[in-house]
Formats: C-alpha cells, sequence, structure tokens
C-alpha cells in the first residue's frame, strides 16, 4: 500500500529489503559475560529468551562466545530456555539453582524481567544477592534500578532505536537515501546485583 514502516527489534532475520532498527544483542550478551568473569565467577547459567528469536540467539551466542574466549567450556547445564517473562524466568532460575552442588554463582538473565523471576527464586531458597549468587539482566527497564539490590543490567538505548525509526520512515517517505538496517550499541549499567 506504499506506506513506509521499519521492524523494531525483528524477530527474526529481516529482508535485507526491509528497514529494521535493533540493538546489538550479541555485543550485549559479550558484556554481561565479560562482567561476570571480571567478578571472578567462571559458572555462570544463562536463561535465554525462546530460541527462535533472533535476540536470544545472539545474547546466547555473545555469552558462549565469551565463555571460550577465556577457555570456559559451555555446560549444558548451565542453559535454560525462558520466554522473557518474570515466570519464565523464575521457572529457569528454579532448574538452575535447586541442586546446591551444581548451581551457578552467577545468572544471566535474558531481560530484566526474568532476572526478576531470578531474583524471587533466590529469595526463596534463601540465596543472598550478590553474596551468594550475581544477576545480570537486559533492557535496562524502569524498574531494574528499584530491585533490591538494584539490578546490574545491558541497557538496551529503546529511546534511540524509536527515534532512528521515526527517523528512518520519515526520510524514506522524503525520498532520502537510507541505511536499511540500523544496529546500536547496548552498554554496562553496573548496580548491586
Amino acid at each position: 500500500r506504499g506506506i513506509p514502516f521499519v521492524l523494531f527489534d525483528p524477530f527474526g532475520n529481516p529482508d535485507p529489503d526491509t528497514l529494521s532498527v535493533q540493538a546489538d544483542n550479541w555485543t550485549g550478551g559479550v558484556i554481561a559475560t565479560r562482567h561476570l568473569l571480571a567478578l571472578g565467577h567462571t559458572r555462570i547459567g544463562i536463561i535465554t529468551g525462546p530460541e527462535e528469536m533472533m535476540c536470544s540467539k545472539a545474547r546466547l551466542d555473545g555469552y558462549t562466545s565469551t565463555l571460550a574466549e577465556h577457555g570456559i567450556e559451555t555446560d549444558p547445564e548451565l542453559i535454560t530456555e525462558g520466554d522473557f517473562t518474570t515466570p519464565g524466568g523464575y521457572e529457569g532460575a528454579m532448574a538452575l539453582l535447586e541442586d546446591e552442588q551444581s548451581r551457578p554463582t552467577a545468572i544471566f538473565a535474558g531481560n530484566d524481567l526474568q532476572a526478576m523471576g531470578v531474583y524471587e527464586a533466590a529469595r526463596q531458597l534463601k540465596i543472598r544477592i550478590p553474596e551468594d549468587l550475581s544477576i545480570i539482566g537486559f533492557d535496562d527497564i524502569q524498574t531494574a534500578a528499584y530491585m533490591g539490590p538494584a539490578l546490574t543490567t545491558v541497557r538496551q538505548p529503546l529511546q534511540d532505536m524509536a527515534a532512528t525509526a521515526a527517523r528512518m520512515v520519515i526520510d524514506t517517505n522524503e525520498g532520502r537515501k537510507i541505511q536499511k538496517r540500523v544496529v546500536l550499541s547496548t552498554s554496562l549499567v553496573v548496580r548491586d546485583s
């Protein structure tokens, strides 16, 4: 119908001719994992998002690549698939934390909502954050800074992504030549978890 549109944080791999804007999820996975390694953790669990989502795959790839970079073999027992919800984070955390002998010392939650579920699982299992378990999320939603303790996370530049998407639509509508696929940087937000 001739209406310009931009895919915002696409679910899969968009057609090269389709306009899209997203965060650098792979680098976000690297940043999160490097932070946990720098804290001295070598047994790092991850609760991914749905495996069919491109952002989930990219974050997981960043995690596995960083472990390999540090000579740490990826342990499938430390990887659980989530659904980007708080209950999904809780279920994933319970699967990772229930066995005291094999539990990780840190968890990379695929998003901040899942991290909230990890907090609840840790509370129920009497695991202290960050003394017994470090947690890092992804997105930097508003409530992340107000969790107890405040959640360390990877910031996804959502406002910049929205502004870029709007500019792309306007520029397309006005006939300007634009980059069809834009990937914006993620950054680490260190707090108390």
